[in-house]
């Protein structure tokens, strides 16, 4: 079973992932997995890992989502990952028609997507600073559907099949981006 260092995971991800928007949106993730696995009593090393390498595969496939997590779970499968991660991230997209079975799986297609949202609303702050961001200007705009219109609502209410209603689904990931804002750089100018 491999269960690499979070500086291992990070190089691996960065041999893979050059945008830097993108190894943000896996690290906020990641955060949030890690969130959601303590929560739950879970390994958080893995959780967290699940976040890290979900879109390991995207400038690789690039705009194919037929093949997106089909090959960074056949990656992670090949250096050991453990079954539980490969699958999560493999059934994080949809298109690939795999139905989503476990925790690990609705809570990372939640988490993952949630990220967008969070972003930009802090980026729509003057500050652009996370920490300015408060739960109630993302539920509110949870309801917008023009803003961040690719971040699919559906795909964050995932929270509620793993007993996480919206609210305490919010609170927790912008508390665990909050903590990461100088890595995800949004702690403001």
């Amino acid at each position: 079973m491999w269960l690499p260092e979070r500086s291992e995971a990070l190089l691996l991800l960065k041999e893979h992932i050059k945008a830097d928007n993108l190894v943000k949106h896996c690290v906020a993730s990641e955060f949030i997995m890690r969130a959601l696995a303590r929560h739950f009593g879970e390994d958080e090393t893995l959780w967290g890992l699940a976040g890290l390498f979900h879109d390991i595969d995207l400038e690789e496939v690039q705009d194919d989502m037929s093949r997106h997590a089909l090959v960074g779970s056949q990656l992670l499968e090949k250096l050991g990952f453990p079954a539980e991660g490969v699958n999560a991230v493999r059934r994080h997209n949809d298109e690939l028609g795999e139905p989503m079975e476990t925790r690990l799986d609705y809570a990372l297609s939640a988490a993952e997507t949630i990220t967008g949202l969070v972003v930009a609303t802090a980026l729509v702050y003057p500050s652009k600073n996370v920490a300015d961001v408060k739960v109630k200007s993302i539920t509110k705009r949870m309801k917008e559907k023009r803003f961040a219109a690719n971040v699919s609502r559906e795909r964050i209410l995932l929270c509620e099949k793993i007993g996480f209603p919206l609210p305490d689904f919010v609170t927790l990931a912008l508390s665990a981006m909050k903590e990461g804002a100088e890595e995800l750089g949004l702690a403001g100018h």
